[in-house]
């Protein structure tokens, strides 16, 4: 199985937060034992909703990989690098895009609700609308086996997949299609309840210090239906229970649920044991952190050399694309020899 290509990235939009790293992080940190591994940070993707100010993307990008870092993952076992150090992706994204149905891209589920939902940025453009045809290129680029996904990222790939189908019918087979790797991604909640989202400003990161996170913890929303203390709560429909269930003990949470539910505990008790978890869940990782971001000259270093590594399979694949669909002109050489 190490030789099988897991790839995946994540946009270079500034600290990693709780949702990120339950939802993929950790889960990359696991597949990187198993698979050969190819992480990146989407420096290009973050253009899709953030291109009309640019000045912050270089240092969003080591803010990313510092998090990466910090919770484990290891550029000797895994090629660690930036989109944009790789040009390859924008030449195959360029021939793809050229095969790519306009239909195909307007059908996608998250383009219609991300226009609903940002509603203060003007997203009528093709990066926004063309984004799954970079996102194939990524995949394709590194002639990747497995994508690790959550399944409501399912049908993202699967436009890769037909977009595979379609290159391969045309000019040949030259890359796998890539498989979902289901892997345990459960939803993380925001502090507004809804799905943990930069975009939403709902969320707590990594590098946040423990007076920040209480801070947070104290505007969590919390059961709803639970008006007065002296109400019983109903964990399952609570977000502070879903963070319990992420980072608290399994002795602490059945505590937690059977109080609640006997109203024995109030939400605003509540919110401070949370806090304290919290605090000590992330405070390895927000230490770790802050020593690789207090040398940022090494952080670029480790991009580039991963950048490298990962070119090195990049290249390769071009050549077998321009050959596939005859872009490399050596057949028009005049001499035969020469064309050897």
């Amino acid at each position: 199985m190490r030789e099988k290509v897991v790839l995946s990235g994540m946009r270079s939009t500034g600290k990693m937060h709780l949702g990120n790293y339950f939802g993929a992080i950790k889960n990359w940190v696991d597949l990187q034992e198993k698979y050969r591994s190819y992480y990146f940070i989407a420096d290009w993707h973050a253009l899709t909703t953030d291109y009309d100010d640019t000045t912050q993307v270089a240092e969003n990008s080591l803010e990313v990989l510092a998090d990466w870092l910090a919770a484990g993952l290891d550029p000797e076992r895994s090629v660690i690098f930036l989109q944009s150090f790789v040009p390859e992706h924008a030449e195959l994204h360029l021939l793809l895009s050229m095969i790519t149905p306009l239909g195909w891209l307007e059908r996608v589920p998250t383009y219609k609700e991300q226009i609903r939902e940002l509603k203060k940025r003007d997203l009528s453009t093709y990066g926004f609308l063309g984004y799954p045809v970079l996102q194939t290129a990524d995949i394709l680029l590194y002639r990747a086996d497995f994508v690790p996904v959550g399944e409501d990222q399912a049908s993202h790939l699967e436009l890769s997949r037909e977009i595979t189908r379609r290159f391969n019918n045309n000019y040949g087979d030259v890359f796998p299609e890539p498989k979902a790797l289901f892997t345990p991604t459960p939803r993380v909640p925001g502090l507004d309840g809804r799905k943990m989202s930069k975009s939403y400003g709902n969320t707590i990161d990594i590098a946040d210090s423990p007076e920040v996170i209480r801070a947070k913890c104290q505007t969590m929303f919390t059961d709803p239906t639970r008006v007065r203390r002296s109400d019983p709560g109903h964990p399952e429909t609570c977000n502070l229970f879903a963070f319990h269930k992420l980072v608290s003990p399994p002795e602490l949470r059945d505590r937690v649920e059977r109080e609640c539910r006997l109203a024995q505990i109030g939400c605003v008790d509540d919110k401070k044991l949370l806090a304290d978890r919290l605090i000590a869940f992330l405070e390895p990782m927000r230490l770790r952190r802050e020593e690789l971001m207090a040398d940022k000259g090494e952080l670029l270093n480790i991009l580039r050399k991963g950048s490298d590594r990962a070119r090195e399979r990049a290249s390769e694949t071009m050549r077998r694309v321009r050959s596939e669909m005859t872009l490399d002109y050596d057949y028009l050489r005049a001499d035969p020899l020469e064309a050897t």
